[in-house]
């Protein structure tokens, strides 16, 4: 589209919000932001009035919502013109610097060898396997690029194959609203099956049989999962049997297949209960079987082998602890310890194989894999050797072997994939991310550090800058947090973040309380009347960071995503002055509200994580931090706030009512900006990894410009 057409679309747009243009040499500096009209609706709980003016962005079809996101778009892309050149040289950073013709190292389950792939210049991955060898010939699985033609996204997840190892069930979504639809495709023939299953979630699982599937259905409304059914090739989806229903709208509810193919398992959960369903996998018609009772405030995770399951259970045990039954007597009463519960130590998972038992522990904020022998062999860890990491156990589909695979990385350690012998205690780097355009790990350097916060805690955080960066004031930092859920936020690679590395950004992640870093009472510590915690602790870990010299107020800035949105948008009303800019990605801001409305998803499943507001005790706490209800006449930083218009988790309405919101109260001429995918995008972003990188590109330009550090 031409220029000057572009500008007729934006001016016909923009006098339909009566809102003035003058374009200039300099967008920020002349152009008017959209201003969106004020309807006051009247909110009214527990006696207490609160007037939303803005509430009416909430109508998903009016057009006139549709274009105001529309002219915000064209407002963000017009104040961020003059950085284009410099978004499109961080886009060839991106590409220049990951590998783009590259494939994923193959894992070995039942007689192939699976893995997948990328071709240069293709936005998405190719899956393939080979039977018994690596020599073998290459079978194509699934190319996502054909599937996504002509589709603007598309997300295929749940690439589950079948028991006899011919048939391949997989689920696409082409919105982002994480409706999708489940597909089979036959390996042997190449063809795609006639059947398919729409409007459902992602879970899959096969029964023994190789011609039965269980998945589950969502509400339409909530997106809660609540509904599990059992299909059979070749029949009619419309008359797939029900076998579960989570009745509770505090629970969701989801399917899956054990490591040892052995049993189907439905898992109702919510944030702090779990329950467990189970059903013999050659016995696809049979009943579902309870394993223990729900109980409010128990979370128990069940595996199994042989003629065992393991439970990973809090009860009596705030950091979780390990226990076994025979798959015969799963009351609880027949419950033997494996591990017990240690005050210093969070039971994160477990890797069972015949020889050994591997347990994902966390201690320090630190990950660690400890090898365990069932016989008498010493117990031992392995040891990662670097302040600050990310360290997991993955693909180990095989019970019979003493090999464990696990991928290690760090900020400076690209992703690495190891095969370990957990008898000789040797380990193979089978690959390390190839990371080109001249990176060098030792250029780098990656501290842990503490922050003090107000009641005396200490606070972890991670920080990776360039070595010959000088600790003074004049530093641009970017400091991330998330903070909810009992989520932790681990020091990885990121080969984006080089590119702020590289023009002297120092880069820093806070281990705030409402994560589960240093264990379970970490996370209790910052979730429901607690929550707080979360914000003060971002707030205290910034402030040590000025301290320490790393940066300083004006060169300071802030990102998070989702829940951690909520975190951007409480510590930008709480301490303006500290931040020059903020990044908030699909950002939960109108948090009071949205607590309130149980038609919206995941309403009544966290009802546990933030209280439920219809207990006025909850609906004060929350009123008192829920950033939108919380914008105040003052000077803010420079704000940044990207939103999906399809985002099943995070409705597109709460940051453009912050945004709009924000612009009406602010008293400075800092920049508010909103970005908008109106039609690809979900909660997890554009689809695409060359999407991907513009996106990034498009953040890190803002911060950049910002920083003055071109």
């Amino acid at each position: 589209m031409s220029t000057i057409r572009n500008t007729l679309v934006l001016a016909v747009i923009l006098l339909s919000l009566h809102v003035q243009v003058a374009v200039g040499e300099h967008p920020s500096d002349k152009i008017t932001a959209p201003v969106a009209k004020q309807v006051p609706k009247k909110l009214e709980k527990h006696g207490h009035i609160r007037i939303d003016n803005y509430y009416w962005l909430k109508e998903r079809d009016n057009p006139e919502v549709i274009n105001h996101l529309k002219a915000e778009n064209e407002y963000t892309d017009l104040v961020m013109g003059h950085t284009k050149a410099l978004q499109g040289t961080l886009f060839e950073e991106f590409r220049g610097r990951i590998k783009q013709t590259d494939m994923s190292v193959p894992y070995k389950k039942d007689d192939y060898y699976y893995y997948d792939r990328y071709e240069e210049g293709k936005e998405y991955p190719i899956y393939c396997r080979k039977k018994k060898s690596l020599e073998s010939k290459e079978e194509i699985m699934l190319n996502i690029n054909e599937l996504a033609q002509g589709h603007e996204f598309i997300r295929v997840t749940s690439l589950e194959v079948s028991h006899n190892q011919d048939l391949l069930a997989f689920a696409v979504d082409t919105v982002g609203r994480r409706f999708c639809t489940i597909r089979f495709k036959n390996l042997v023939t190449g063809e795609f099956l006639k059947d398919e299953i729409p409007n459902v979630t992602a879970d899959i699982a096969w029964a023994n049989d190789n011609k039965t599937v269980f998945y589950t259905k969502q509400d339409p409304v909530t997106l809660r999962g609540h509904k599990v059914y059992r299909h059979i090739l070749g029949s009619n989806p419309a008359e797939d049997k029900l076998v579960f229903e989570e009745t509770d709208n505090t629970y969701d509810c989801s399917v899956y297949k054990t490591k040892s193919k052995r049993y189907v398992m439905i898992v109702s959960w919510h944030i702090l209960s779990t329950e467990y369903r189970y059903l013999d996998a050659n016995d696809p018609n049979g009943d579902f079987k309870i394993f223990l009772p729900r109980k409010k405030e128990h979370e128990y995770y069940v595996d199994h082998y042989r003629d065992h399951f393991y439970i990973i259970t809090n009860d009596r045990a705030k950091n979780f602890r390990l226990m076994m039954t025979s798959i015969n007597q799963t009351g609880q009463e027949h419950w033997k310890e494996l591990i017990p519960h240690r005050a210093d130590v969070l039971l994160e998972g477990i890797e069972i194989f015949k020889d050994y038992l591997v347990v994902l522990e966390r201690k320090n904020g630190l990950l660690q894999i400890r090898i365990k022998p069932w016989g008498e062999q010493k117990e031992h860890y392995l040891d990662f050797g670097e302040p600050a990491y990310l360290a997991y156990a993955t693909d180990n589909f095989d019970f019979n072997t003493a090999i464990l695979r696990y991928t290690y990385s760090s900020f400076t350690t690209p992703d690495s994939v190891y095969d370990y012998n957990m008898l000789t205690q040797d380990k193979t780097l089978l690959k390390r991310q190839e990371v080109l355009g001249g990176f060098d790990p030792n250029n780098y350097r990656t501290e842990r550090r503490y922050a003090l916060a107000k009641d005396e805690v200490k606070i972890p955080i991670s920080i990776v800058y360039r070595k010959e960066l000088k600790k003074d004031d004049t530093n641009p930092l970017l400091l991330y947090g998330y903070g909810s859920y009992g989520a932790s936020s681990d020091a990885a690679f990121d080969p984006f973040v080089i590119s702020l590395l590289d023009r002297g950004f120092v880069f820093a992640i806070a281990h705030i309380r409402g994560g589960q870093e240093l264990g379970r009472q970490w996370y209790e510590d910052g979730r429901l009347l607690k929550k707080k915690n979360t914000f003060t602790d971002f707030i205290d870990c910034a402030e040590h960071l000025i301290k320490e010299g790393y940066t300083c107020p004006q060169k300071l800035f802030v990102a998070g995503g989702s829940a951690g949105g909520l975190l951007i948008g409480a510590v930008v009303n709480m301490r303006p002055d500290l931040f020059k800019g903020a990044v908030a990605d699909v950002p939960w801001v109108d948090a009071l509200t949205s607590s309130l409305d149980e038609t919206i998803p995941l309403t009544t499943t966290e009802y546990d994580e933030w209280g439920n507001p219809n207990n006025k005790e909850y609906y004060d706490y929350i009123l008192s931090y829920s950033p939108y209800d919380n914008v105040k006449k003052k000077d803010y930083p420079n704000v940044l706030a990207i939103t999906a218009f399809q985002d099943s988790q995070v409705q597109y309405w709460e940051p453009a009512k912050w945004v709009a919101k924000l612009r009406a109260m602010k008293s400075d001429n800092n920049l508010v900006l909103l970005r908008t995918y109106i039609e690809a995008a979900g909660h997890g972003g554009v689809s695409g990894r060359y999407k991907e990188y513009r996106e990034t590109a498009f953040i890190y330009a803002f911060l950049i410009d910002l920083a003055g550090v071109h």
